[in-house]
């Protein structure tokens, strides 16, 4: 059976768990072989391996993004075994901020500039530069959030990696429009992962607190996300570049 990814080769950084897993999963689903990298072996390791199990097409490549090195040899790697990079999904990221923009430390700024931005910088850079040299471009699909199209009081830094998350998508997507090259961006509100869970339990106001936020009433999902990427990637999609899309329950309606 044909699908939409059929024998693609894709990429998705952050691959180990939440919205990383659903989307590699998604991609195997319809047909693409699928890299998954993240810096937790273990866990992107498993994931890998029960895409394979079911059927799909996976391997797993370690890979730090806030290190240059690390990601050229990612992207060396996975055009010398598969011979191209037809999507990459930049989702690699973290969210360590809990507090006011005046109790902030160095080290936090740092750590959430070096991965978030730095990271999607990198991971494009080689991407793009694997995809201009292979027929047909590619697609590169990159995770901000709904904090980069507005305010996240406690989150400022995060905040502000969003926001210049989707500086770099806008950006490349203008760049190399004309070079069969498609740069977008989701933005998802608050996804029900065992990240958010993790954060639930230890201030369980969190959740009801997040659901409220919602006009739809309820946290999203992985798999929510998941398709909006396949969506962004395909070919269904092949007018849209320098997109910054919400998925996120009304939330930037208000």
């Amino acid at each position: 059976m044909t699908t939409r990814f059929s024998d693609k080769v894709v990429l998705v950084t952050g691959g180990a768990a939440g919205i990383g897993e659903a989307t590699a999963r998604a991609f195997a689903a319809e047909g693409a072989r699928v890299v998954v990298s993240d810096v937790a072996e273990p866990e992107g390791q498993a994931v890998a391996a029960d895409i394979a199990e079911q059927g799909g097409d996976a391997m797993f490549i370690p890979c730090d993004v806030s290190r240059a090195g690390e990601v050229r040899g990612l992207i060396q790697r996975i055009i010398d075994t598969h011979g191209r990079l037809d999507c990459a999904f930049n989702n690699a990221g973290i969210d360590v901020e809990d507090s006011k923009l005046a109790d902030g430390s160095e080290e936090t700024f740092d750590r959430l500039m070096d991965v978030n931005v730095k990271g999607v910088w990198l991971c494009m850079k080689h991407e793009i530069e694997a995809m201009l040299n292979q027929p047909g471009g590619g697609v590169i699909v990159n995770t901000a959030s709904v904090a980069g199209l507005g305010a996240a009081p406690k989150m400022a830094v995060y905040s502000a990696s969003k926001h210049a998350v989707i500086g770099l998508t806008k950006s490349a997507a203008v760049e190399y429009a004309r070079k069969g090259i498609r740069v977008n961006a989701v933005c998802p509100a608050v996804i029900d992962t065992d990240m958010f869970r993790r954060a639930a339990e230890a201030d369980p106001r969190k959740r009801e607190g997040a659901m409220n936020m919602h006009p739809v009433g309820r946290l999203g999902q992985a798999d929510e996300i998941a398709q909006a990427v396949l969506y962004l990637c395909s070919e269904g999609a092949g007018f849209s570049t320098g997109v910054a899309l919400p998925v996120d329950g009304g939330y930037t309606a208000i």
